[in-house]
């Protein structure tokens, strides 16, 4: 028996949700699924400051059409501002 490791969700209707879909090989016969659900104290808090990938995403796409546009600056601009700090 193989074993593949993926994250997800249980929904409110008991519906397993995975976070990404399981690439490379399709199963057409039954699966076995084990769900491991953490203990409360081990559930991890949400930091604050974590920003969400999503919004990383989108600022990289911004910044490389930026680029793109030859909408830079200077990198002595840029030390300058983060000494400021």
């Amino acid at each position: 028996m193989k074993a593949i490791e993926v994250t997800g969700k249980i929904d409110s209707q008991g519906n397993l949700i995975l976070d990404e879909p399981i690439q490379g090989t399709t199963y057409p016969h039954q699966v076995r699924v084990i769900v491991l659900v953490p203990e409360q104290e081990e559930v991890e808090e949400i930091d604050p400051d974590d920003t969400p990938v999503e919004e990383i995403k989108a600022s990289l796409r911004r910044a490389l059409q930026q680029a793109k546009m030859g909408q830079t600056r200077p990198i002595s601009e840029l030390w300058d501002r983060i000494d400021a700090e």
